[in-house]
């Protein structure tokens, strides 16, 4: 049986202009898969009471709370995009890569599946256990292309509490959800249509 040989595959850092788009599309899709592997997994053993964790009554608070929330995040981002020199607020290129040329439609459905996995993951599995303070230092963390700078990092984590906190003000998950999904939306729609201004 031939042996298989690990010492050829090596990291390194790669830069935004090195990805291909398809590349860069493909592992957006990966990374959510294996972020969703590991939720079923964490709460495969928790056994929560998904009904409830995916709860719509009452469906107003939900809304409400998704939507103001996301409103507030996204006031204060393009604030601090306005009072800020561009490099303080810069992934890499990478957002601008993925959203600048995507169809709309694309832009939803990518928003989406971000939203549905990284809730279930560090909302509904991970801040069960943890609670929202820890969870957001580890939601942070994974957000790697913005530790070099300490506002995206502070920002990334204080979305993230946020994101906790109106989870235990509703008890649905479809709140952080709505929330995340809306700000990832617009987000991606601004540097979407800022191009062809």
């Amino acid at each position: 049986m031939k042996k298989f040989n690990f010492k050829q595959f090596k990291f390194h850092r790669v830069r935004a202009d090195e990805l291909t788009d398809r590349l860069l599309v493909l592992n957006l899709y990966v990374t959510q898969a294996v972020v969703l592997l590991i939720a079923a997994v964490i709460l495969w053993f928790q056994k929560p009471n998904l009904p409830s964790l995916f709860s719509l009554e009452p469906a107003w608070p939900i809304v409400l709370w998704g939507a103001v929330f996301a409103a507030v995040v996204l006031v204060v981002d393009l604030l601090i995009s306005q009072w800020v020199p561009p490099e303080v607020a810069d992934d890499g290129g990478i957002n601008e890569m993925l959203f600048g040329s995507r169809p709309l439609w694309h832009i939803a459905v990518m928003s989406l599946v971000v939203a549905v996995c990284e809730e279930l993951l560090f909302r509904g599995a991970i801040q069960a256990s943890w609670g929202p303070y820890w969870t957001s230092i580890l939601f942070a963390a994974i957000h790697f292309r913005y530790l070099q700078h300490w506002l995206m990092t502070g920002l990334v984590f204080g979305i993230s509490y946020g994101l906790g906190w109106i989870y235990i003000q509703t008890g649905s998950l479809w709140t952080p959800i709505l929330a995340h999904f809306l700000i990832d939306f617009v987000m991606g729609c601004i540097l979407r249509y800022r191009r062809e201004t």
